[in-house]
């Protein structure tokens, strides 16, 4: 039996739509949406309708199965759920559905993740609510002060900004330190990539030298039975949190406003 479609569950509620009015939009049997939501396929002009009317990823609703032949599951690829051309164009219904749906952890990884917050300004509150709810935050930004963020901006030809940037985007946060299940961490690593990790989804944003994170490309990986690119992403990102100090703002200086 086909496992219930959990995602197109939370997508119909969070829009307010009952399954009749995407039945009417899809041309089908109000029954034939009721298959999906119980797990069925929809052919792909209907995955496609769905998607477009819905505003999220069709991936995202329908992920690629699971490899099944022993050729299949030699590749780590069998992980890989999608990819975009830059971070700007992965729908925010997307980044919305991700951090709703946790369960149980909400990972991220970054220099400035200035987008985070200013793509979405209830973010903060939106991570209390999944914190109270029994989820477990984690937010580690570059250090300000350290020798990593000075490299990337001078990398980058932007100087100071990103040391700014980063001051900058942590005010969002702060509300968050006294949330239980909420930590707010500063690293001083080369950061490789970008991590935005949601339960078995990680976002990661590979960075190429003096390009802002930005303009480079984002693959979404889903974890695997078998080990491959998710958990090396995973471990990088526990070595890293390991060796980050504790955000304490009252030490860290006054916050410039207005970065972009």
């Amino acid at each position: 039996m086909a496992p219930v479609n959990e995602r197109l569950h939370s997508v119909l509620a969070q829009r307010g739509i009952p399954p009749e009015s995407l039945a009417e939009v899809c041309e089908v049997d109000p029954k034939t949406v009721g298959r999906w939501l119980g797990g069925r396929v929809p052919h792909p002009r209907h995955r496609f309708r769905v998607a477009k009317h819905l505003r999220v990823e069709e991936l995202f609703l329908w992920p690629m199965p699971a490899p099944s032949t022993p050729q299949q599951l030699a590749g780590a690829g069998q992980e890989l759920v999608g990819t975009y051309q830059n971070r700007a164009s992965v729908p925010r219904d997307t980044w919305l559905s991700l951090l709703n749906g946790a369960q149980e952890q909400i990972s991220v990884l970054v220099f400035s993740g200035t987008f985070f917050a200013q793509s979405n300004p209830h973010v903060a509150k939106m991570l209390a609510e999944r914190a109270s709810s029994g989820v477990r935050v984690r937010l580690c930004f570059g250090d300000s002060k350290g020798q990593a963020a000075a490299i990337r901006g001078h990398e980058e030809g932007i100087g100071d900004t990103l040391t700014a940037k980063i001051r900058a985007s942590l005010t969002y946060y702060r509300p968050l330190l006294s949330e239980t299940g909420c930590e707010v961490r500063l690293h001083d690593t080369t950061l490789y990539t970008s991590m935005f990790r949601y339960d078995d989804d990680l976002l990661i944003n590979p960075h190429i030298w003096g390009q802002p994170a930005s303009a480079n490309p984002l693959l979404h990986l889903r974890r695997a039975d078998t080990a491959g690119w998710f958990g090396n992403y995973a471990q990088s990102f526990e070595a890293v949190w390991a060796t980050a100090r504790p955000w304490t703002p009252d030490q860290e200086g006054p916050s410039p406003h207005g970065q972009d």
